[in-house]
């Protein structure tokens, strides 16, 4: 399973809390078939077959294909120069 950062559950946080972000929802993260990447969304639920990771009042859903590429994986997050939330795994 998907190891999260202090800094990762405090991106989670922020942008849940935004307004408009689903109430009780989550960041998903998913396979983008077209791209051939990983995409991240706000989602008001898991999906049925999504693995969900919670820390501290973090919510993560995982489809299964990015279940599969970040298992043993961490994810961490910060800022880029226009302080946009940016997502890394080690």
């Amino acid at each position: 399973m998907v190891l999260l950062t202090d800094n990762a559950v405090v991106a989670i946080q922020t942008l849940t809390a935004q307004p408009g972000a689903p109430e009780g929802g989550g960041l998903r993260i998913a396979a983008d078939e077209t791209r051939g990447s990983l995409r991240l969304s706000l989602a008001s639920s898991p999906a049925q077959d999504d693995a969900v990771v919670e820390e501290s009042g973090a919510r993560l859903f995982l489809d299964q294909t990015a279940n599969e590429v970040l298992n043993d994986k961490t994810l961490d997050a910060g800022a880029d120069t226009e302080g946009q939330i940016e997502f890394t795994v080690t």
